[in-house]
């Protein structure tokens, strides 16, 4: 064990320093306890109707807390990349969850008292910031515990964004129901009961997300998983066998690169997301003008796309490891475009080709999202890898302002909501086509990045000042028996998502049989 790789470790990443026996496949649950509980922010949609009943407001003034929300997640992850990599996952997870449960408070207090602001403030804005630090606090860390295989951990983990989803919206729509005295699903809830959701979706994810930061550790700087050689993974290609710091990494072309190609895979991506259920109605509709697809079908619809979404994330992410990070790329954005022209041109012919055109697209969008952390270790290494990815997801929160503004831009230029057919969808279809191409050449014109960026050729080096290099190794755990049985610690996260995998499936059976 070498001295000089220890002594530049904060106090904070030596106490989370695991020691010899430490299972590495606990890290994957303690990741997926924040993502599967700030994941919720995909369904927000279950409860907005009522906040605009009881704020009597407008959807646009009531959508905005989920666009504050997501434009603070990238400034956030953008700003405190760098401290979340400095002072580790354990004390990122903590900030994340005292954030995210405060929003979850102040939105609550809002929703009771008939402020607006503050749901804007709480949700919006605090609960934005816990978004972006918990979103990024364990990628690198899952890194480096997977160097083996970066494209699952990160898969892993962040399929549990997707997932969130899935949970949080069955739950919410059954906590609603029993806050507001048993009131069946189609009838608008009142303001109460949401604000009571809040409250009591803030204790629990609070419980959960302390839970993974209880149990996440860091690796040894000299550790390495059983019958791995690093020099295999430096000769492959597009994988650099030295690192970049944050600061420096913005200032390549290859950041930019990066940066358009997630732009362009989002913005396509929201484009089916965000329409989704209007969308399928739209497609298909009768002599008279009237929907084939019931409202029931169409919510069924909803879920199989957070499905797909959430699958892909885990699916091609791990594919990565063995084709390749831009190879995947090639995949996500030229596909897309092939997907999205057979869907603009030809989906309205077929809902089966519809629905699995969609699906596919969708999947291609999770991807993304989890590919991308394994894509910038490959390029930057993983000194710095977990500040990279803060400053990208700047590109997610432009995305999610460009995409629903392209998709609506069209659409209102083409008629009324419930008169609008496949036709209408075309010009914003074929946008995203356009889009996919740039992201398409962007992913193209990756290279490796030169050497002269490279700050040493390991980590441990960069961080270590030549005038400590005599110092003693930090104290880490002892050996022995992990904090918790894995089987545990999985199941954890586990039998809640498998409660919104079954929700979800029962809603999607709503296709063949609405």
């Amino acid at each position: 064990m070498t001295t000089a790789t220890t002594q530049k470790r904060s106090a904070p990443m030596q106490r989370i320093t695991a020691g010899p026996g430490f299972n590495r496949w606990l890290i994957p649950p303690a990741a997926l306890a924040i993502h599967l509980c700030i994941g919720q922010a995909y369904a927000t949609s279950v409860y907005k109707t009522e906040l605009v009943v009881h704020f009597e407001s407008s959807q646009t003034a009531v959508g905005i807390i989920f666009s504050i929300a997501i434009v603070m997640l990238g400034l956030s992850a953008a700003l405190f990349g760098t401290w979340v990599d400095r002072n580790g996952p354990r004390r990122a997870m903590l900030a994340s969850t005292a954030c995210w449960v405060t929003g979850f408070a102040i939105g609550a207090l809002g929703i009771f008292t008939g402020q607006l602001w503050l749901v804007y403030l709480g949700y919006g804005v605090f609960g934005g910031i816990g978004l972006g630090i918990g979103y990024i606090s364990p990628v690198s860390t899952l890194i480096k515990w997977f160097p083996d295989r970066p494209g699952l951990a990160t898969g892993m983990a962040i399929m549990g964004f997707g997932g969130g989803a899935m949970i949080a919206s069955p739950l919410s729509s059954s906590l609603l129901r029993f806050f507001d005295g048993g009131a069946p699903d189609g009838d608008v809830h009142t303001g109460e009961a949401v604000g009571a959701l809040f409250l009591t979706l803030g204790a629990i994810y609070l419980v959960v997300m302390l839970f993974g930061a209880w149990l996440v550790r860091v690796p040894h700087p000299d550790w390495k998983p059983e019958g791995f050689d690093p020099s295999k993974v430096k000769k492959k290609s597009m994988v650099t066998s030295g690192n970049v710091r944050a600061n420096t990494a913005v200032t390549t072309r290859q950041f930019w690169l990066l940066w358009i190609i997630l732009f362009c895979n989002v913005t396509a991506g929201i484009g089916i997301l965000e329409h989704a259920s209007p969308m399928i109605q739209d497609f298909f509709r009768g002599a008279d003008g009237s929907s084939t697809v019931a409202a029931a079908a169409a919510a069924g619809f909803v879920g199989f796309l957070s499905l797909t979404n959430m699958a892909g994330r885990f699916i091609w992410s791990s594919t990565s490891d063995v084709i390749g990070r831009k190879n995947i790329y090639l995949l996500y954005l030229g596909g897309g475009v092939l997907l999205y022209f057979a869907l603009a041109t030809w989906g309205s012919l077929s809902m089966a080709l519809f629905i699995i055109l969609s699906g596919i697209i969708l999947s291609f969008y999770g991807g993304g999202f989890a590919t991308v952390p394994a894509y910038l270790r490959d390029l930057f290494g993983t000194l710095q890898v977990g500040a990279i990815h803060g400053r990208l997801l700047t590109a997610w929160a432009c995305a999610g302002i460009a995409g629903p503004l392209i998709i609506n831009g069209f659409l209102d230029a083409r008629g009324e909501p419930g008169s609008l057919t496949a036709a209408d969808y075309r010009p914003a279809l074929f946008t995203m086509v356009a889009l996919l191409v740039i992201g398409l050449i962007a992913n193209i014109l990756v290279r490796e990045v030169k050497e002269e960026h490279h700050v040493e050729s390991s980590p441990q080096k960069a961080d270590t000042p030549a005038s400590k290099k005599e110092s003693t190794t930090p104290e880490v755990e002892p050996a022995g028996a992990p904090p918790v049985p894995v089987w545990l610690a999985w199941a954890v996260v586990a039998i809640p998502l498998a409660y919104g995998i079954v929700q979800t499936l029962n809603n999607a059976v709503r296709l063949f049989t609405a």
